[in-house]
Order: C-alpha cells, then structure tokens, then sequence
C-alpha cells in the first residue's frame, strides 16, 4: 500500500519493507548527483568509472568503446580527450580528436576546436594553436561561428552563460596574442592585444598588453595601459586579481627603469675613466724625460766608447 506522508510516492510493503521504487529513486538520485548516465552502455560505464570509482586508465579504455560502439560519440571524445590531458597524455589527445572528430556532430567541432587549443597551449605546439586561433577568426568574419547564431550557450565551472560574437573574438585574439608572446613576437602580440581591446576590453588582456610593451621597452605606454587597470577603468577587477597583477607589472617597470639609469650610469663612468686615463697617457707621452729605445748594453758600450776617445 502506498503511505500518505505528504505525497511521497514511497511504496511499503508488508513489514515496513521499502519496495523497488524507493531504490530506483535513490539510484536515479545517485546518478544525478554524480552527473552520469542511469544506463549500463559504455559511455555510462566510462563515466561512473571516471567519476565515482576515480579510474582514469580504465575509463579511457571504455571511452574508446563507447566511441567504437557509436555511443554518445560526442560527449564520449570530448571527455576522453579531458581525461587524457589530466593524465599528461595530451599528445594521444591530440590525435584522437583529429581522428575520429569526423563521427562527431556538426555542433560539436568548436568545442572540439577549444580542446585542441587548450592540447596545443600544454604540448608547446604554438605553431598549430595559432593556426586553429586563426581559422576560428574566419569562421566569425565569414559568419559561420556559432551555427550563424549571434550567441551561444557556454559553461563554466557547472554554470550555463551566454556569450556573444564580440566577446568570443576579443577571447580567440586574446589567446591569439599571448600565443605570439610565447615566440617573442611582441610587434604580431601587441597589434592582436589592441584589437581585442577595441572589440572587447578587459582588464586581463589589458595587463598582457602591458607586459607586451614591457618586453618592448616601452614602459610610459604600458604604464598609462596598467594605471588605467589599477584605476578600475577596465571589466574583471573584481575580485582584485587583475589590479594585482597591474601593480606587480608596474614595479618589475619600476626596476628595469632603475636598472637601465645604473647601467647607463655605469658606462657614462667607465667612459670618463677611460677618457682621462687617455688624456694622462698623452701627458706621460708629452713630459717624460728622453730615453734610449736600446738595451743597457748598448747604452754602456756607448759610454766605454766614449772615455776611450778621450
């Protein structure tokens, strides 16, 4: 019989028993928690093993089955690759996707774009994460970012967001031009920097367009950009982070400009010291008394000559 407490649909049986359905909820319950599928396939299998039983191997290994088995390809992929950079095996990642990512959705390449990035930024493979920066630029300009739409649905820490065409470019030349940092190629860093600025300004990118400038030697211009920083002129202060990071950036400034004054000190001296020791050089040369370039024996010789003569 069904009990009447409040409405929950608990069945008991005879002897206070809890019966099948109370199981089945709390199954289900378990599953939801743990954000797993209720089924046993391979992907829901991959997924209990990689977030209950904590068995990474094991669960890329039925990630594989899943992705063989035609089994939520999509998802199956995309957290296999997750779990594999988690495991320092972002090369094998790496070309996974590249070789099945064309049994996944159309929906699913940009996500699938994102992961190689990030595989790209922890393998040191610049080269190829500019590259992919540079065709997801295209696809905007061209108007096939986003399946056409203006916005899209993104997640973050467990959290839905929207976010729009111009935010997303300001984010894709933002890593753009810490990609070109990475070569040293602060000129293509701080041209991508300002147009991301432009697009979308932000305090984070605003501190990576001061280091830019630092590294160029350009510390008046990365000091007004910083400022501005400290000031709250830009997004993303709020929790402090970044006008931290602004006010570190401001006194490594501080110290190359005063390490710059003592070098140049430094060498102004040595080329004083040098000019007056050229000058005593010339006065020695000007005032010291006339002697004999020959050897002392010559000199005496001279002298036993010259008495003889007499």
């Amino acid at each position: 019989m069904e009990s009447g407490l409040s409405g929950v649909g608990i069945e008991i049986g005879v002897g206070g028993g809890v019966s099948q359905r109370r199981r089945g909820d709390k199954k289900d319950l378990f599953h939801v928690i743990h954000k797993i599928p209720s089924n046993d396939s391979p992907y829901g299998r991959a997924k209990h093993l990689q977030l209950v039983e904590k068995d990474p191997d094991a669960s890329i290994v039925w990630f594989w089955k899943a992705i063989n088995a035609g089994d939520r390809v999509d998802s199956a992929l995309k957290d296999m690759a997750v779990v594999m950079k988690q495991q320092d095996r972002a090369e094998e990642a790496i070309e996974a996707i590249k070789s099945f990512r064309h049994l996944c959705s159309k929906q699913a390449q940009e996500s699938l774009d994102n992961l190689l990035i990030d595989l790209y930024k922890k393998c040191g493979n610049i080269e190829e994460q500019i590259e992919l920066l540079k065709q997801k630029l295209r696809l905007i300009y061209m108007g096939e970012a986003f399946n056409g739409k203006t916005t899209k649905t993104a997640r973050s820490h467990g959290k839905k967001f929207q976010v729009s065409i111009r935010q997303e470019t300001s984010r894709i030349l933002g890593n753009l031009g810490w990609a070109y940092m990475q070569q040293n190629n602060y000129n293509a860093a701080e041209i991508v920097y300002r147009k991301a600025q432009a697009i979308e300004p932000d305090a984070n990118k605003a501190c990576n367009l001061g280091l830019c400038l630092i590294k160029q030697g350009r510390y008046d211009d990365a000091r007004y950009i910083l400022d501005d920083v400290c000031n709250q002129s830009f997004l993303g202060n709020d929790d402090g982070r970044s006008a931290q990071r602004a006010q570190t950036l401001i006194q490594e400034i501080e110290s190359r400009k005063l390490l710059s004054e003592l070098n140049l000190n430094m060498n102004t001296n040595i080329n004083i010291n040098e000019e007056i020791m050229n000058r005593l050089d010339l006065v020695m040369k000007e005032w010291a008394p006339f002697r004999s370039k020959r050897l002392p024996i010559f000199e005496e010789i001279s002298s036993f000559r010259d008495q003889m003569a007499c």
